[in-house]
């Protein structure tokens, strides 16, 4: 029998993308902490909507505790506060040469190295649109950016391997040399979508405001100038342009922001997950925890990331209902960046 390929967390990320290696053929086992999601999946009844795919599937699911032997293969996909707790979780099911992939948002590969070691911590960067909708309901809205790559740049076996595998999801893959060039990208376009979050506009809308026009520059730039104290390079993505940020070109970046505005209206999910979990799921973001790495290097190099603490607060406002989502969170946040 077939080595499986585990999903460590089949919520949008994870469960999309395990329902289509599912269909194409490949042993796949679900893991996830939600005991109806569960039983759905493995009674055949994870259904895949959506402009993209529209399809039901379903095989072996567990919830983690109930998870046995060791696997060569882990795809990680829970949320960015989840990934400390996720990663113990599974490391003793790890065999010694297998490999946890981080198909998340946020620098999660930097926890993740640290409890299983880098050597068994392969990068992952996802841009594509799902959202978990109920137990064994998933919709995958629009396709976007997958890309794999080692930490150190290296091109392997294991990650050609990865490589082939996840071009069954989305032929389009990329293997990259610079995994950290694209998570730093993403980090930049994400706050985009943090910053989304604080209303009820849809990403497309919020992106073509006027009034969100100086935010999201000078968001973006905060962010970016960690990268670059870091020494990565930043890599674009789905019309997203880095260094037109960098670089401060006006020119650069109206057309960036022009395709970004594209990109998001042509999505069947015309809002983000974070504003999905404050707005309709009424549960904690990851917000705080994708942040919290780059403002932690920011700290080390000694620079102020006063926009980024700013939306960490409101979006934690919201969570804990002392704040309304609206443009009055947008609004505090675009004072504070207006101010630097």
């Amino acid at each position: 029998m077939a080595e499986p390929v585990v999903i460590w967390g089949a919520g949008a990320i994870g469960g999309t993308i395990g329902a289509f290696l599912r269909r194409a053929g490949h042993e796949v086992l679900f893991v996830d902490v939600v005991p109806e999601h569960v039983a759905a999946i493995r009674e055949g009844r994870l259904h895949i909507e959506g402009p993209v795919a529209d399809f039901m599937t379903g095989g072996p699911a567990v919830l983690p505790q109930d998870v046995r032997g060791r696997h060569r293969l882990v795809i990680l996909a829970v949320k960015a506060h989840h990934t400390e707790a996720a990663t113990r979780a599974l490391a003793p099911h790890l065999a010694e040469d297998g490999a946890v992939v981080s198909c998340q948002n946020g620098l999660n590969e930097l926890t993740i190295a640290e409890i299983v070691g880098r050597e068994r911590t392969i990068g992952a960067f996802v841009n594509f649109y799902a959202d978990y909708l109920a137990p064994g309901h998933l919709a995958y809205a629009k396709r976007g950016a997958v890309v794999v790559g080692e930490l150190d740049g290296a091109r392997t076996p294991r990650l050609e391997a990865l490589h082939a595998l996840l071009r069954e999801f989305d032929e389009d893959a990329v293997l990259s040399g610079n995994v950290f060039g694209y998570l730093w990208g993403k980090a930049g376009y994400g706050a985009i979508l943090k910053a989304s979050a604080l209303t009820n506009d849809t990403i497309a809308d919020f992106i073509a405001a006027p009034e969100r026009q100086l935010l999201i520059r000078r968001l973006v730039q905060e962010i970016l100038a960690v990268a670059a104290a870091e020494g990565v390079d930043p890599l674009g993505f789905d019309g997203f342009d880095p260094i037109a940020f960098l670089r401060r070109d006006d020119a650069a970046i109206a057309a960036c922001m022009q395709r970004m505005e594209t990109f998001n209206r042509g999505s069947a999910k015309p809002r983000s997950g974070i504003w999905r979990d404050l707005a309709i799921r009424k549960r904690q973001t990851d917000v705080a925890a994708q942040l919290a790495p780059v403002r932690a290097a920011a700290r080390r190099h000694g620079l102020a990331t006063p926009i980024a603490d700013a939306l960490v607060r409101l979006i934690g406002e919201i969570e804990r209902g002392e704040r309304a989502i609206g443009p009055e969170a947008a609004d505090a946040l675009a004072r504070v960046a207006a101010q630097h």
